[in-house]
C-alpha cells in the first residue's frame, strides 16, 4: 500500500508518498519530476524499509514559493524539515540525478542525519562542468503556446533518452514537467550551480554511486565520482536510462536493497 499526505515545514508545504515500515529510507526524485517516478518502486522498497518519496518543494504537489530562492542547498534543508516533521533522526537516502545531488548534499553536511546513501545517475560537477553548463538548458525549455505545441516539443525533447515505444514513460514526464512550469528548465540551472566538488570530501557515511550505462549525460561521470568519495562503491546498470526509477523498478529497487542490507 502507498500510502500519501502533505507536511507543512517551514519552507512551505510537502507532498510525500509512503510504503512499508521499519528503517526510513527517503527517495528523492530528478527535477522536473516527482514522486511519481518511484511510483513503481516504493511498493518494492517498502518491503524491506520505511520508504518515502517526497516532491521537491515547488515540484509535483508540493508547494510553489516564488522562484529566486531554489538552490540545492535549500532544497536538503527541506529534506531535513520533512524528517523532522515525520520524527525520523536518521535516514538512508536515495537520490536519482537531481535527487542525488540533493542527497550529496545531506551526507555531506548532515552527517549525523544520513546513515547512509545511494546516488542514481549523478553528474561530477565542478568548475569545468560549470563553465560548460552555463547556458539555457538544452531540454526542458519550452514557452507555454496557445496550440498546445510546447507539450509536443517538451516530449520531442526528451524522447531520444526514453525507451522507445514507451509512451506511458514520457506522458509521466509531460505531466510533471507542465506542473512544474518556468521551474522545470530552472531546476537544471539549479544543479548545474551546485558546488560539488568542495563538498564530496566531507562524506563519510556508506555511499554506492548507481551509474545507469544509457544516460549520456551521467554516466562518463561515474567514475571520477566514485574516486571522489572515499569508500564510495560503484556499480554500472546495464540498460538503464533517464527514466531509470520508472523504466527498471525492479532493478533500481535491487540495487538499494542489495547496498543496504
Amino acid at each position: 500500500m502507498i500510502t500519501r499526505k502533505f507536511i507543512d515545514v517551514p519552507a512551505g508545504t510537502i507532498h510525500v508518498a509512503m510504503a512499508g515500515s521499519g528503517r526510513p529510507v527517503m527517495l528523492l526524485h530528478q527535477t522536473p519530476r516527482s514522486w511519481d517516478e518511484f511510483r513503481d518502486v516504493l511498493p518494492l522498497l517498502g518491503k524491506h524499509y520505511r520508504a518515502i518519496a517526497m516532491d521537491t518543494l515547488g515540484y509535483g504537489d508540493s508547494s510553489r514559493p516564488p522562484m529566486g530562492n531554489d538552490s540545492i542547498e535549500n532544497w536538503a534543508k527541506v529534506v531535513i524539515s520533512v524528517m523532522d516533521a515525520l520524527e525520523i533522526p536518521r535516514a538512508a537516502i536515495v537520490g536519482h540525478r537531481t535527487g542525488g545531488i540533493i542527497a550529496t548534499e545531506l551526507a555531506a553536511n548532515y552527517p549525523d542525519r544520513i546513515e547512509a546513501a545511494v546516488l542514481f545517475a549523478v553528474p561530477f560537477i565542478d568548475a569545468a562542468f560549470r563553465a560548460s553548463h552555463s547556458g539555457p538548458p538544452p531540454v526542458d525549455n519550452v514557452t507555454a503556446q496557445a496550440d498546445g505545441s510546447h507539450l509536443t516539443k517538451l516530449w520531442s525533447m526528451r524522447q531520444p533518452w526514453y525507451p522507445p515505444g514507451n509512451t506511458d514513460l514520457l506522458e509521466r514526464f509531460v505531466v510533471d514537467a507542465v506542473k512544474a512550469g518556468p521551474r522545470a528548465p530552472e531546476g537544471h540551472l539549479v544543479a548545474w550551480r551546485y558546488v560539488m566538488e568542495t563538498q564530496l570530501p566531507k562524506i563519510r557515511c556508506p555511499v554506492l554511486i548507481a551509474a545507469p550505462d544509457k544516460d549520456p549525460h551521467t554516466y562518463p561521470f561515474a567514475r571520477k565520482l566514485a574516486a571522489s568519495i572515499a569508500g564510495s562503491k560503484l556499480v554500472d546498470i546495464p540498460g538503464g536510462m533517464v527514466p531509470l526509477p520508472d523504466q527498471m523498478p525492479q532493478e533500481f529497487a535491487r540495487v538499494v536493497v542489495d547496498f543496504l542490507g
